[in-house]
């Protein structure tokens, strides 16, 4: 596996920052508060409704707070076609992204039916806070005239003049208040590795490897490690913890008890771990538990990568490898990304190269897609295959964008969700990850109906 760089476009929110989209109707303000925000001219101001058609990010600041912010279009909720309902989508993919929203109206030309409109569109699809700003009130009876917005049931309205930058402050102290504490300040966490398997094959052993001393208790009897144990250390300068569990049976076989505890502390290691380091026993082949447990890292949406322990007692060949490598992807067939690494607990065999293999895996699980190039990607994948329907109702797919990492999750908006079929799901998966990658990561597919968004 080449070490995978993540690919961070300008247009994509990067994770760690809260995000703020700014709506309202046309010709408010929406695109000079946006550049006051990010301290430049980014989106183009001019006195023309409908100038802002696509969605712009741009890192802001106010005060001490930093935050990433999101310029849409003017939203006319009640339009159903053209231009206007385009940029009614572009709205609602913004508030689907951000953590707080900021519904710009106007207190020079007053409230009016569509910031009413507006403001009910809001209250029924999202559930994000909403803070309500009143542009242009750079005089004190346009500040006093903003009273009447109390009408729109979304509190007081802070009033502010984005081009004379006045009452910003305001703005950022109720933003402050609103947004979760994720500021620039918090530094990225330590990778998580929990290391699973069947009991005694070599996990212990392979976390000594690791760290070059006897952290945890090794033995050959089964079932010696009963807590997730937890190691920190640094690798190259990269904050690693280390997780190592008790052997996980079949449901079936697990016994009452010590067992039947460590078994699920285990799978509460899996929860909070990044990557999943699914150790195989090389000598043994690969077992029907060994899928199961795959099956256990794959469903909470981990990092996977099977590590073929013992190495050091077969014939170290290319040929053997590979031979062992497509018995194991034959039957991993669920999890088709997950990376191999052969290695060797006893005698320290590629050990390095896993931890490397482990920090890629960890870097791709952070990778962000730009929204057009996954559009253009979706609408060539619908293009070559179009998505069947349950007799007269066809589904739609009108726009996909990626809302989260670790796991990389992408939102599709739809017609009625309920008519894309898990292999329609798998056939968009499989389109992702050929063209932008993902390897050793699952990654998270949510489909939206237009009565969800």
């Amino acid at each position: 596996m080449a070490r995978a760089k993540a690919q961070i476009p300008p247009a994509a929110i990067v994770a760690g920052k809260p995000t703020v989209a700014i709506v309202g109707r046309p010709n408010v303000g929406k695109s000079t508060l946006f550049n006051r925000l990010v301290g430049g001219r980014r989106a183009i101001v001019e006195d023309v409704a409908g100038t802002t058609r696509d969605r712009l990010y741009g890192e802001a600041r106010l005060g001490r707070l930093a935050f990433r912010v999101i310029d849409t279009g003017g939203l006319e909720p009640a339009a159903a076609e053209g231009y206007p309902a385009l940029i009614r989508l572009q709205v609602e993919v913004a508030v689907a992204e951000a953590d707080a929203i900021v519904f710009l109206v106007d207190a020079d030309t007053g409230l009016t039916s569509a910031d009413e409109e507006v403001s009910q569109l809001l209250r029924e699809r999202s559930d994000k806070p909403v803070v309500l700003v009143a542009n242009k009130a750079d005089n004190a009876t346009r500040r006093e005239a903003t009273a009447e917005f109390h009408r729109l049931a979304l509190g007081e309205a802070i009033a502010i003049s984005a081009y004379h930058d006045m009452g910003l402050a305001d703005l950022g102290d109720r933003l402050e208040s609103l947004l979760p504490e994720v500021a620039e300040e918090e530094a990225p966490g330590a990778l998580r590795l929990a290391i699973v398997g069947r009991p005694n094959v070599g996990k212990s052993a392979l976390v000594n490897a690791i760290l070059g001393q006897e952290r945890v208790l090794v033995s050959a009897e089964p079932g010696t490690t009963r807590d997730a144990v937890d190691t920190e250390l640094e690798y190259e300068g990269q904050s690693l913890v280390l997780i190592d569990t008790a052997g996980i049976r079949r449901r079936g076989k697990v016994g009452r008890g010590v067992e039947k505890y460590s078994v699920m502390r285990a799978q509460e290691a899996l929860e909070r771990a990044d990557v999943g380091l699914l150790v195989l026993d090389a000598s043994e082949g690969v077992a029907a538990q060994d899928l199961h447990i795959a099956g256990y890292v794959a469903d909470a949406y981990k990092g996977l990568i099977v590590v073929i322990n013992k190495w050091d007692l077969m014939e170290d060949t290319q040929e053997e490898r590979e031979e062992f490598a497509e018995d194991v992807l034959g039957r991993l067939k669920f999890a088709p990304w997950a990376p191999l690494a052969f290695v060797s607990a006893k005698t320290g065999l590629n050990v390095d190269g896993l931890i490397e293999l482990a920090l890629e895996v960890g870097e791709v699980r952070s990778q962000r897609v730009a929204t057009a190039g996954l559009n253009t990607l979706v609408q060539k994948t619908i293009a070559a295959h179009r998505p069947s329907g349950k007799g007269k109702r066809v589904p739609r797919i009108r726009y996909a964008t990626q809302t989260s990492i670790s796991p990389p999750t992408f939102v599709f908006f739809v017609n009625d969700a309920s008519l894309i079929h898990f292999s329609y799901r798998r056939y968009l998966e499989n389109a992702i990850r050929k063209q932008f990658g993902f390897e050793g990561t699952a990654i998270r597919l949510v489909f939206r109906s237009r009565d969800e968004e």
